[in-house]
Order: C-alpha cells, then structure tokens, then sequence
C-alpha cells in the first residue's frame, strides 16, 4: 500500500516517542525537569546510597527476611510511572521503578522484577505469581474487594486530545463524551468508569460514546493521532508526560478524578506494613521528594503513605 506524506509522519512520530520520553519536556511546570538533553532524568540515580531501614524491614515477614527477594509484577510503557529508557538495553525508569528500588533497599531486599501486561497483574497477586504488583494502579472501591494498596503518590484520570482539536472542550461530566470515540488502556480505572457511565448518554436521548481499549499505550497514541478515537482517556501524569512531546502533537484537556496509587498486594497480605513503614521512611528522609522532582511530579505528593485507603470522592 501507498505511503502518504501525512502516514510518514505519523510513523516517525511514533518511533520517536520512546525518545521523546527523555527528551526537553517543555513549559509545563508539572514536567519541567522531568527531563533534559545530555542529563535525562532515567540517568539521575536518587536511591543507590540508600540504607536497610531496621525499623522497616523488623516488620517483613520472618520467611521474607530469611528469602530476602520478592517478585514484583510490573507494567511498563507509560512514562513516567514505568518505561524503557534504553531500548536495546531493555532498562527500566520511571516513577514505579525508582519507588520500588528505594522500598526494596530500606528493606534489604532484592527486587526480581517480571513484565507483564497490566490487565494481567492484580489477578496474579492472588494466584500467588507475584508477591506485589507496580503499573499506576488506582486504589478504587471495587479493587479494595480483593487487593490491598500501600500508596505511594496521588495521580488519578484524566483526558487528552490532538494538538489542534478545539472542539472538545475539558471533560468534567461523562456526557460531554456522547457520540465519541474515546481511547483507553484495557483493565484500567479509565475503562471501567466509561463502560460503567455509558447509560449517561442514552438518558440525556444522545448517542452513546464508544469505548475502544488498547494493551500498549503506544497503540492507543497511534490511535488519537490517526483519528481513530477522538478523545484519550489515561493517567494524568502520564498525559501532561506525553502532551510535552512535541512530536506526539497531544493536548491535555483536565483531570477528571484524583486516586491514590500504591504497591498491590493480595488480600490481607503480611507485607503491607513494612511497605508503608518504608515508605513513610522514604518521605521523611527527603528521598521522596527528589524522586518526585526527577520525574516532575511533584504535585502528586502525598503527606504519608496509608494501608488501603477508601477511594477518593
């Protein structure tokens, strides 16, 4: 098939994109110094002279002490919470990643680290294939049923469209959505809000939005850029992140809903308080603050971490 000049730049656009990751990310305050050029934040090492945290790791399980490793399920592909930074080298970055390193060096633990697809992650916490899951995750009600959080920053929901849509304005009810397109990650908080508010727009006597959800987040880009979904649904970090490229030629519309992201467990999982203790730690210390500040989201800070708090209002 033919390749059109606007299909070129769509693909050059998209290739760039794990570039672009690390490159100048613009004027937003929210994403200054999330990168920059000869400096990326992936090379800013703020956990290696970290210390085991006695206090923190006398509350690991005796079994978990003696094994010193846990398996962490990790989604990555998302900047900033988890990507590749050097793609042939296959090393991760990001915000999960630098969380998880730290919480495992105040706990004198070595991390073994498995990728795996978001959607697949929570329901393998309860299978036993991974002790603690990291992809963003959301603390909501209906998680809270079977998995339990240790929170670690507050992100939440968001929208997004191309750069030169100015017909769709930030979404602050659902019905806005109606006769739309929107784009999702598949498992996500984001998907399950639309699929469950889909009613909003027949009551009003309006064509229902549709709901398309993508596996990899590269896709669901792809996607927005061609015209195949109007509107993005997707983190807020991760959408302010990507809005900064250029390239992507992505426009950030508002947040939507605030939630509080955590470490996953299984349900009633004995690591929990030694994650927080942890964590708090790292917040005290002044470790969070500048694994905040290298991924430029610093309004995602938290005061304290908790142990499975109620979902936001």
């Amino acid at each position: 098939m033919r390749t059109t000049t606007a299909s070129r730049r769509l693909l050059a656009a998209a290739a760039l994109l794990p570039v672009l990751a690390l490159a100048a990310c613009g004027s937003d305050p929210k994403i200054a110094g999330a990168a920059g050029a000869g400096g990326s934040a992936a090379a800013e090492d703020v956990v290696s002279g970290l210390a085991r945290s006695e206090t923190a790791a006398a509350l690991l399980p005796e079994k978990v002490r003696a094994a010193g490793v846990l398996t962490f399920g990790s989604s990555f592909g998302t900047p900033p919470s988890a990507f590749y930074a050097d793609q042939a080298g296959r090393k991760p970055v990001g915000v999960d990643v630098d969380f998880t390193d730290a919480v495992a060096k105040l706990l004198g633990l070595t991390v073994r680290r498995e990728e795996a697809a978001f959607e697949t992650i929570l329901p393998a916490l309860d299978s036993g294939k991974f002790d603690v899951g990291t992809g963003n995750f959301g603390v909501t009600t209906a998680r809270l049923k079977t998995i339990d959080f240790v929170t670690y920053v507050d992100d939440g929901q968001g929208f997004a469209v191309k750069k030169d849509n100015t017909a769709v304005q930030p979404i602050t009810d659902l019905a806005q959505l109606c006769g739309l397109t929107v784009g999702t990650g598949a498992g996500t908080t984001f998907e399950t809000t639309l699929n469950s508010k889909k009613g909003v727009c027949t009551d009003a006597g309006k064509k229902p939005y549709e709901v398309k959800a993508f596996s990899e987040s590269g896709a669901l880009l792809t996607a927005l850029q061609q015209g195949r979904v109007d509107v993005e649904m997707s983190t807020i970090n991760g959408l302010r992140h990507q809005a900064a490229q250029d390239a992507a030629g992505v426009r950030f519309l508002n947040e939507f809903h605030r939630l509080d992201v955590g470490f996953a467990f299984k349900k009633g999982s004995e690591l929990t308080p030694a994650f927080q203790a942890a964590v708090n730690q790292l917040i005290k210390d002044g470790t969070y603050q500048r694994i905040l500040r290298k991924w430029g989201i610093t309004d995602s800070a938290i005061p304290q971490s908790q142990i499975s708090p109620p979902e936001h209002p």
